[in-house]
């Protein structure tokens, strides 16, 4: 199905590059749409299974699920920009063939059972992003997309090291073959200095896609000077397929006599990515920027329940998903935002609840979930992190960060509300474009879900990530 699902993928993409047609690109899109529902059915359904090197286990459900209903939103969403910014055909062309290559190389990462095969789909992931990132065609897009080429260029140049390097660390042990499913099982038997090696280079390649310290730059421009649905894209699908491959790699490390120092690899990158998000947060302008800094925040704290074992495993898969979703309806809100104002700076922008209710009532539910704010959904895998890091013995730690938390409430807070109430002067309000309610639907049934996964969370969707967290050792 894996193998269908791409070449069709494929051919869809190349044909809506080439396509000059309203209709016909209304049809495409479509179909990829019903692909991709069909093929995420599919691995919910045959859950374990796999062929070649591809496998579709629970962590490849939980990503493949959320990919499709913010794939979709995504592409419902960036007819409204495009046809806003009025574009040539020719680019938007091009804008929607990367959205699908994107999409369908996120799937198969997701689903990779080799090492290398996670490696060649997430570089596709680059080459289709920088086309999303250039749609513009403006010098600060140009700057943004070169900046993004070279950061995960070296990124994935210290991942492909890595994977030389854990080749060696697996030569003693007599693998041959880098399937996440064969290093899991003779973790016991690898070199234990080429591991610390091969971790820690895979580790810093990552972090490019995952959003964290140290190559965590490249997502802050991707994030800014792209359109706000592919954004969405960026602050979900992008960074869930970074954690994924450090899951990956997190999971057989944790069996082997380097779990311990690969522990404190992820709890250093996490601190430091906090702290980060908090300074960087209380000084920025921009607030397509300050949501990429946020999702900086929200990794590093995924990783502190990574790296603390227990329950924050789970709770940090939890996190993960509820992020995926909040943080891409905050994006569909901001490039909303971004048109009536024709601005993205928090000082041009102003009065929001005097255009739009709706809109301004998504922004500040938004703002409480993303927060962690009950009956949000995050604040319970927040508080379970927490509890996981003061069993564990990290108090000072857990304080730390709580209080880094309280400088990027605080930061976060003072600007989203300037933006919702606080008025702009020389703007023209009576003139001012109305969005329609229609637009923030959507995020208003994101921001339920966020609730309810708060309140009573489904119980499909806490076994399936039960089942996920379970495949690391404790």
């Amino acid at each position: 199905m894996l193998k269908i699902y791409f070449i069709c993928s494929f051919l869809i993409g190349t044909a809506l590059a080439f396509n000059r047609f309203r209709p016909v690109k209304i049809a495409l899109l479509s179909l990829f749409v019903t692909l991709q529902g069909i093929m995420t059915l599919h691995v919910i359904r045959n859950r374990g299974t796999g062929f070649w090197y591809f496998n579709a286990d629970s962590l490849a459900v939980i990503f493949i699920t959320i990919l499709f209903f913010i794939s979709a939103l995504s592409i419902y969403h960036s007819f409204a920009y495009l046809k806003w910014r009025q574009k040539e055909a020719r680019e938007r062309n091009f804008y929607f063939a990367a959205m699908v290559i994107l999409v369908a190389a996120l799937t198969c990462a997701y689903c990779a059972n080799h090492i290398a095969i996670t490696w060649v789909f997430i570089e596709i992931t680059t080459i289709a992003a920088s086309f999303l990132i250039y749609y513009l065609r403006t010098d600060l897009a140009l700057e943004g997309t070169w900046k993004y080429i070279f950061v995960c260029t070296i990124s994935i140049t210290f991942v492909f090291i890595g994977i030389l390097l854990l080749g060696i660390a697996a030569g003693p042990a007599g693998i041959t073959d880098l399937t996440y499913a064969q290093l899991t099982a003779n973790a016991s038997r690898l070199d234990p200095f080429w591991t610390k090696m091969a971790f820690i280079f895979i580790f810093t390649g990552f972090t490019a896609k995952a959003g964290l310290f140290p190559m965590y730059t490249a997502g802050i421009d991707a994030k800014d000077k792209s359109p706000s649905p592919a954004g969405a894209l960026f602050a979900s699908g992008i960074m869930n397929v970074g954690f994924c491959g450090i899951f990956r790699t997190y999971q057989f490390i944790a069996l082997t006599s380097s779990a311990e120092w690969a522990r404190s690899v992820l709890v250093i990158s996490a601190t430091i990515s906090i702290f980060i998000a908090a300074v960087y947060m209380m000084k920025v302008d921009n607030y397509k920027r300050m949501l990429a800094y946020s999702s900086i925040e929200h990794m590093g704290i995924i990783m502190l329940g990574l790296a603390m074992g227990g329950i924050g495993v789970f709770a940090a898969l939890f996190h993960l998903v509820l992020h995926s979703f909040i943080k891409a309806g905050i994006f569909y809100q901001t490039g909303i935002t971004y048109r009536v104002f024709g601005s993205k700076l928090v000082s041009e922008t102003g009065g929001y609840f005097r255009i739009s209710v709706s809109g301004s009532m998504v922004l500040l539910l938004g703002f409480f979930c993303v927060t962690a704010v009950p009956p949000s959904g995050l604040f319970i895998s927040e508080f379970l992190i927490f509890t996981e890091m003061f069993r564990s013995g990290y108090i000072w730690l857990m304080l730390a960060v709580m209080a880094l938390l309280t400088v990027i409430i605080w930061a976060f807070g003072r600007k989203i509300m300037k933006v919702i109430f606080t008025p702009v002067n020389g703007f023209d309000y009576e003139n001012a474009e109305r969005p329609a309610l229609s637009e923030s639907l959507s995020q208003f049934a994101i921001i339920l879900f966020i609730m309810i996964m708060g309140v009573c969370p489904p119980q499909p969707v806490l076994d399936i990530i039960h089942a996920a967290a379970g495949t690391l050792a404790r």
